[in-house]
């Protein structure tokens, strides 16, 4: 007994000097000053300090490992053991035991990574990949495994395995922002098929590099004046040509298998979706004509749209204009200015008509004053000359008033 109360003391003793390193030498002194024994109130200070931080963890949106759910198992499973996890607590937790922790936010990033890295290749709402290409995307096996729990906890990835001549293991990754539907028997055909794939790539790898260094242990057979050497490089260069087409052969059918299931699928994902729409169309008691009309009005602005693209495509920018035309069109526009300022305003007008009527009256007194009138015939000429002057004079100024 006494022994069994000293190792919990030693337990205890290293437990506070390594989190609570700040106590001064006194404190801890003072503490153990009873030979290594435990104080009868400590445990239930370490169970508070416990919760205290779990409680903690809750706040500060912190996911330990071991409360993530396991991803191999069922869903049932999953939810009763998170259900036991929820009621029950344990009376003394094992404090010394080392637990993971993971920030929350960051370990929501790192999946949404893993989802868009996939979604590069897969044109699918989901995709399916075997563990190790899980684990390459997730950067190392640690890290998939996190990741796989968090996600098989959201039910966006699910974890599947295939056991027949190889034990086969596989994730089924949702792509979109839905959760995976149940499980059938083609996901575990697909998983079969897509693990065959990187097996026979891994083949094809192997057999390229082979070839290779047999080619040059050829050659260089050749160069030395070996010809039986060379000659047998070369039947087995022969022979690794024929298991590489065989092997590239039916990678292709198996290939092509993947991409008639692919199509299959969104066949059948298309003919779902006509279903709904029909089903709504009927719900809502809207005619086809309505639908027609609605289809084309959406794809009549579409075209315009596209028009008005087109033609701001062809619109020449700014940039290709030149300096020199530039210059030219400003000197234009200089000699158009210079024109409208020699253009005669309103006022000035009639100022000179007012100047040339004075005149007029000025000329016409003065003619007047130097009338000589007498009764002799002779004068007539001369009062006929002034008077047709006068007219002359008087029509001119009819003229600029017009």
């Amino acid at each position: 007994m006494d022994s069994i109360s000293n190792v919990n003391g030693a337990r205890v003793r290293d437990f506070i000097a390594k989190e609570i390193s700040d106590w001064d030498a006194e404190v801890k002194n003072d503490w153990f000053n009873r030979g290594g024994l435990t104080p009868l109130c400590l445990d239930n200070v370490l169970v508070s300090v416990y919760e205290s931080l779990l409680l903690l963890f809750e706040l500060c949106d912190i996911t330990r490992t071991v409360d993530l759910a396991d991803p191999s198992s069922g869903r049932f499973s999953q939810l009763v053991r998170r259900v036991s996890t929820l009621i029950t607590r344990p009376a003394a937790p094992d404090i010394m035991a080392e637990q993971c922790v993971i920030v929350t936010a960051m370990l929501k990033d790192k999946a949404s990574e893993v989802v868009k890295h996939l979604s590069e290749s897969h044109w699918n709402s989901s995709c399916m990949v075997t563990m190790k290409k899980f684990q390459d995307v997730c950067g190392g096996q640690d890290e998939a495994s996190v990741i796989l729990r968090y996600m098989s906890g959201c039910r966006t990835a699910q974890y599947l395995s295939v056991n027949k001549k190889d034990f086969i293991e596989g994730v089924k990754v949702s792509l979109s922002a839905g959760a995976l539907s149940s499980m059938t028997d083609l996901d575990y055909d697909v998983l079969h098929l897509i693990w065959t794939t990187e097996k026979l790539q891994q083949q094809l790898d192997v057999t390229d590099k082979r070839y290779e260094l047999l080619r040059k242990s050829a050659l260089a057979s050749l160069q030395s004046g070996k010809k039986k050497m060379a000659l047998s490089y070369a039947r087995e260069l022969k022979l690794v040509t024929q298991s590489r087409e065989k092997c590239s052969s039916l990678l292709n059918r198996v290939e092509e298998v993947l991409g008639v299931i692919a199509d299959a699928e969104s066949t059948k994902k298309v003919a779902e979706a006509m279903q709904i729409g029909a089903r709504a169309i009927k719900e809502n008691k809207i005619s086809v004509e309505d639908v027609d009309l609605c289809l084309r009005d959406i794809q009549e602005s579409i075209d315009s749209h596209k028009e008005v693209e087109k033609l701001l495509e062809q619109t020449p920018s700014y940039v290709d204009f030149e300096d020199e035309d530039i210059e030219e069109e400003f000197k234009k526009l200089e000699l158009t200015v210079g024109k409208e300022a020699q253009v005669p305003t309103p006022e000035k007008t009639i100022k000179a008509e007012g100047r040339t009527a004075s005149e007029a009256a000025d000329f016409i007194s003065n003619a007047f004053s130097n009338l000589n009138l007498s009764d002799h015939p002779a004068g007539k000429p001369g009062i006929t000359q002034l008077v047709s002057d006068g007219d002359k004079i008087t029509k001119k100024l009819q003229m600029e008033a017009v």
